[in-house]
C-alpha cells in the first residue's frame, strides 16, 4: 500500500548554512514524483529528511498523516535506492533481494519465494542465483529495485540511481522504472538533476533552487508555461528576450525588447509595466517571420547536424540564440554572412517575471 508524504514548512540548516527554506508540499500517494535541479539546490537534503537520516530543523515530514519527527529510519515505512547501489557482491541475486527479509527474521523458504517474485516483476526470472558481478549495470540496478521492493515499502526513495549508467541504458531504464512504479503502485520519490529523466518518468516534477521550490507541476506544464525563469531555463532550452510589458492583450502581453515589440502568452497575468522576459523553446522559433506575430533578422554564427534536426546558433538583437530545424529531407542553405529572419507565433511563447531569477 502507498502512502502520500507531506513537507510542512520544512526548513533544514546545517550551522550558519540554510539547505531547505520552509518547504511545503504534499506528495501523492502511488504518486511517481521528481525533485528536480543542480547540485547543492537542497534535494537530496529532503530525501534524507524523508528516509529519516535527517530530523528537519523547524518543519514536519509526515507520511500517511502521521508525524516523523524523532521515528529511525530503521523504523519509517520507507526504503532508499543510493546512486552505487550498494549490493552485496559476496552474496546471490536472491540474497541481496532477500537481505531486508532476513533481518526482519523472515524464514528461509518464504525469502526464496518472495525473491523469485520480485525477479519476475524485473523481468530476471531464474536470476536468483547469479552473484551481482555476473549482471549487467541495468540489471543490477535492477535488483536493488527489486531488494527495496521485498520489504513492501509504502515509499521508494531514488537518489539519482542511474547517473552512473551509459546513455543508451539510462534511456531504457526510465522505461523499466516507472513500468515497476506502475505495477506496484508504491509512491516513488525521484532525485535527479538530468531534465529528461524528470520529464520522461514523472508525474508531477518539483523544480529547486538553492532550497527553494521554483515550481511544482506535471512534465507537460513544466514545459509549457514554466512559473519562472529559473524553471524556464534550467527544463530544456529557452531562448530569451527581456523587456518591459508595454501592453495587455486578453491572454496575451506585449513586452518591449530589443528585438522590437514581442507578444507572448501571459499565463501567470503579468500587469503592465512589469519587468519581464518572454521565453520561445527552439524548436518553436521559425526560419522566417513571414505569417508570425513576431519577427526579427538575427545572424547565423554556427550550426551542428544531430541527424533528425539541425540546431542553428546565431546572435539576435536580444543575444545569442538558438534554431531547432528539423531535418525533413529538404533543408535550405544557410549563408554565414547573410541574414538569418526569424519569428515565431505568440501561442508559441511564454512571458516570466524578470525578478524571480536566471537559470
Amino acid at each position: 500500500m502507498s502512502q502520500n508524504v507531506e513537507l510542512d514548512k520544512v526548513v533544514m540548516r546545517f550551522g550558519e548554512f540554510t539547505a531547505v527554506k520552509g518547504i511545503s508540499l504534499e506528495i501523492k500517494g502511488g504518486e511517481f514524483f521528481s525533485f528536480l535541479g543542480p547540485s547543492g539546490c537542497g534535494k537530496t537534503t529532503i530525501l534524507k529528511l524523508i528516509s529519516g537520516f535527517l530530523d528537519p530543523t523547524e518543519g514536519e515530514v509526515r507520511i500517511g498523516g502521521t508525524s516523523m519527527r524523532g521515528i529511525g529510519a530503521n523504523k519509517r515505512p520507507t526504503a532508499m535506492i543510493f546512486q552505487n547501489l550498494a549490493l552485496f557482491p559476496l552474496m546471490s541475486v536472491a540474497d541481496n533481494i532477500a537481505f531486508g527479509l532476513e533481518v526482519r527474521g523472515v524464514g528461509k523458504a518464504e525469502r526464496r519465494k518472495r525473491a523469485d517474485e520480485l525477479l519476475d516483476l524485473i523481468a530476471l526470472p531464474g536470476q536468483g542465483d547469479k552473484m551481482p558481478t555476473e549482471l549487467s549495470g541495468g540489471q543490477r540496478q535492477r535488483v536493488a529495485i527489486a531488494r527495496a521492493l521485498a520489504v513492501e515499502p509504502q515509499v521508494l526513495l531514488l537518489d539519482e540511481p542511474l547517473s552512473a549508467l551509459d546513455l543508451k541504458l539510462r534511456q531504457h531504464m526510465r522505461a523499466e522504472l516507472r513500468d515497476i512504479q506502475k505495477r506496484t503502485g508504491v509512491t516513488f520519490i525521484y532525485i535527479t538533476h538530468d531534465q529528461g529523466e524528470a520529464l520522461t518518468m514523472s508525474d508531477r516534477v518539483a523544480v529547486m533552487s538553492q532550497g527553494t521550490l521554483q515550481q511544482v507541476a506535471t512534465p507537460q506544464e513544466l514545459y509549457d508555461e514554466p512559473a519562472t525563469a529559473f524553471a524556464a531555463g534550467f527544463v530544456g532550452e529557452n531562448n530569451r528576450f527581456a523587456g518591459t510589458i508595454s501592453a495587455i492583450d486578453g491572454g496575451f502581453a506585449v513586452v518591449d525588447t530589443p528585438a522590437g515589440a514581442l507578444k507572448a502568452r501571459n499565463h501567470l497575468g503579468l500587469a503592465a509595466g512589469a519587468s519581464a522576459i518572454v521565453c520561445v523553446r527552439p524548436e518553436r522559433l521559425r526560419l522566417s517571420g513571414t505569417g508570425s506575430e513576431n519577427g526579427f533578422i538575427a545572424r547565423l554564427k554556427s550550426r551542428s547536424f544531430e541527424g533528425s534536426f539541425l540546431n542553428l546558433m546565431a546572435e539576435g538583437p536580444s543575444g545569442e540564440l538558438m534554431v531547432q530545424v528539423t531535418n525533413d529531407g529538404a533543408l535550405p542553405a544557410f549563408d554565414p554572412a547573410g541574414a538569418l529572419p526569424l519569428g515565431f507565433h505568440a501561442t508559441d511563447a511564454v512571458i516570466v517575471p524578470a525578478e524571480a531569477g536566471h537559470a
